[in-house]
Order: structure tokens, then C-alpha cells, then sequence
């Protein structure tokens, strides 16, 4: 029996929107398994976006699902948000969890709820990302967004008092939390489902890029390197970038578009090793290949300092050049016999569901146990 039945702890998730499955839903899955009783908050809901341990809870959306066409420009509402999240009744809980990226903290509870924050980023299009989301923004969204995210920002860390802890995916987003709300964070690692993966066969002779074809993910580095080294790369995924890299790209560089979650395995357990070029919160991608024995080249800031262990997992470059990753990528290769493909794997293992679902719920137990509230421990 879960711990939210045995102790009649009426628990709420608050999650910023439910219109597909990404790294933040992943996380969310894990938090419905720990609390199956707990009702989901969000802004939106696109009923079979997301998954079926999802969906079996009750979800209730703000007044934004009402908005005309919603589903499909969210986004677009994000400056009602705020006043949304803040006409939530949630007095029935006594335990709130808030999945945060998008805004989901900034809701009211009863004075002696306890509020748990799982933080994936603070808002990048208000912070640290802010200029490069204006710049990409069409020219009626430039002229507002100055005076909007100003007033974006002030809600956005007042409403980080509301929070009594913040849990962090990596140390990275830690020190971004320190930074713009000035709170202390303990680290959880996401969820990274290792046993979907084996470490496979053969390895063939090709590096992979797998992902979103977007800006920042900055899989131009990896074009233009490859093109440089004139070795071969295989490039899956699909995004805004897609057709200006395909244009830039050598003969040497293949792109796959998007593929099934049985193709991307298979390319996985073969390449010599997963470019990852960019700087992110954390990037489950590159576990996942360490979950199939393959290393990772990896841009040496964000989330992959937490799990590139150089010279046993991978190895950093650390200017974000396509010069940097081409002499990282000679590098590794006059090293690549080092590489232990058993070893890479048990160091994935080390990132599991289980182990999310174990330090999440010990951490919330013990805030609870502070409170006088009996916790027993949730079943796995």
C-alpha cells in the first residue's frame, strides 16, 4: 500500500502543462507511482498526450484549458498563468508537490501543508535564457516581452517563498536556484529508464546526435566538426534547425528525422559514442546511451558534469566550438580502448526509477516526519 493510503495524506501534483511525454512527464510518472491517490493540477490537458499511469489520476486544469485553443498555444497564455495557479483551492491537501519549469509553485496552501518544489530549470525565458528567447521571438512578442516578463520575474521569485524545500535534477539547476531565488536545494537526479536499454552488440563505425533540432541544443557544433573530421554522424531527431542542418551538412553526415523508440535503441547500442553539444539542466539522452555501454562527448557545463566521469563514462570539451569538439572527438578516439561498455552501464543503473522514487520518498518522509506526520515508506 502507497505511502499516501497508509497515512490518509490527501497529496496534489502541480504540473505546468500535460501535452506531451518529455523528460519533466517522466518525472511526473514517477511522483503518480510514489502517490497514486494524488490529484494533478495543470494548466492544460490534452487527454492521451501522456501516459497511462498519468492519466489514471484525476487532473484538473485552471481556467487556461478554457482559453480558445489552448491545447495547442498554451504557451501563448503563460503571463495568466501567475493569477491562474493562484485561483487553485488546494486547502483539501496536505501535501503539494509542484513539478517546475513552467510556472506550477506559485499556488496557495493551507499554513500547515508542506510544499515541495521538484525544479527542472526556474524559467529560462525569464532569466538566464532571456535574451536568446527574445531574439528568436516574432516582432509583436519582442515589443511585449520587456514589460511582461519585468512583472514576470517579481511574481516568479516572490512566489518562491511559497515553496517550504526545492528539490533540484542536477547541481547545476542547484546553483541556477541559489541564483534567482536565493533557497538552498537538495539533489535528485531524475528518472532514466535503464532497464529499456542493453548494452548491444557490434559497434558499427558512426557518432550519433539524438534529439531536438533547436538552438540551444547546438547540434550546429556537431555538423560543423563532423564536417571538419570527415568522419561519419548520424543525426535523429526533428526541430526548427532541421532544414538549414541538412543544408550545411557533408555527405559524412546522415539524418535520420524522427524514429521509433526501437530504431533509436538499436543506433544507441552501435555508435562509437553520443555527441552531446550542448548545455543542459541535465539530459536524460546521454544516460541513456550510458544505459546501451556507449560513452558520451559532452559539452563540459550543465546537468552532464552530475554523470560524464572523464576517462570512464566519456570526456568534456569545454569551449562551445566546433574546434573544441573536433579535438575532443580525435581525443577520444586515441583513448577509446579505455571505455569499458559494463562499467558505463552500471554507472547508468545508478540513475533508475527505483533509485528516483527511493530518495524522493525518504526526502518528503523526513520533511513530514518534522511536522509530526507519520510516513511509512511507499511500496517500489
Amino acid at each position: 500500500m502507497s505511502m499516501a493510503k497508509r497515512t490518509g495524506l490527501r497529496v496534489a501534483i502541480v504540473h505546468y502543462w500535460l501535452v506531451g511525454m518529455r523528460g519533466g512527464e517522466k518525472v511526473l510518472e514517477e511522483l503518480c507511482r510514489l502517490y497514486p491517490q494524488a490529484v494533478i493540477y495543470t494548466h492544460v490537458h490534452a487527454p492521451g498526450s501522456v501516459s497511462p499511469v498519468i492519466e489514471r489520476h484525476e487532473i484538473r486544469t485552471t481556467f487556461v484549458a478554457r482559453l480558445p485553443f489552448a491545447r495547442r498555444l498554451y504557451q501563448s497564455y503563460l503571463p495568466l498563468m501567475p493569477y491562474a495557479l493562484e485561483q487553485l483551492d488546494l486547502r483539501e491537501f496536505d501535501l503539494v508537490i509542484s513539478c517546475e519549469s513552467g510556472p506550477a509553485k506559485g499556488v496557495l496552501v493551507r499554513p500547515d501543508a508542506l510544499h515541495v518544489c521538484y525544479c527542472h530549470s526556474p524559467m529560462r525565458y525569464l532569466w538566464d535564457m532571456y535574451p536568446e528567447y527574445k531574439r528568436s521571438a516574432g516582432w509583436l512578442a519582442r515589443k511585449l516581452m520587456p514589460l511582461l516578463t519585468h512583472h514576470l520575474r517579481i511574481w516568479d521569485a516572490l512566489s518562491a517563498l511559497r515553496v517550504d524545500r526545492f528539490v533540484a535534477n542536477s547541481h547545476f539547476i542547484a546553483q541556477r536556484i541559489h541564483r534567482v531565488y536565493r533557497r538552498e536545494a537538495v539533489v535528485i537526479h531524475p528518472p532514466v529508464d535503464v532497464d529499456r536499454f542493453t548494452v548491444g552488440g557490434e559497434r558499427d563505425d558512426y557518432y550519433l546526435v539524438f534529439g531536438q533540432l533547436i538552438r540551444y541544443k547546438r547540434a550546429d557544433l556537431a555538423v560543423e566538426a563532423f564536417n571538419r573530421l570527415g568522419k561519419r554522424l548520424v543525426v535523429i531527431g526533428e526541430g526548427a534547425l532541421a532544414d538549414e542542418l541538412r543544408r550545411q551538412a557533408g555527405p559524412n553526415i546522415e539524418f535520420l528525422g524522427r524514429q521509433p523508440d526501437a530504431v533509436v535503441s538499436g543506433y544507441l547500442q552501435r555508435c562509437r559514442a553520443l555527441i552531446f553539444p550542448g548545455e543542459e539542466d541535465f539530459g536524460i539522452v546521454p544516460l541513456e546511451a550510458m544505459a546501451c555501454g556507449r560513452p558520451v562527448i559532452a559539452y563540459g557545463r550543465g546537468g552532464a558534469l552530475d554523470y560524464v566521469l572523464p576517462g570512464v563514462t566519456g570526456r568534456f570539451f569545454h569551449e562551445q566550438t566546433a574546434e573544441a569538439l573536433a579535438e575532443a572527438v580525435l581525443a577520444f578516439e586515441a583513448e577509446e580502448s579505455l571505455f569499458e561498455p559494463a562499467a558505463i552501464r552500471r554507472h547508468a543503473e545508478g540513475f533508475s526509477a527505483e533509485r528516483f522514487r527511493r530518495e524522493m520518498e525518504g526526502f518528503v518522509s523526513g520533511l513530514l516526519a518534522e511536522r509530526g506526520i507519520q510516513a511509512p515508506a511507499a511500496d517500489q
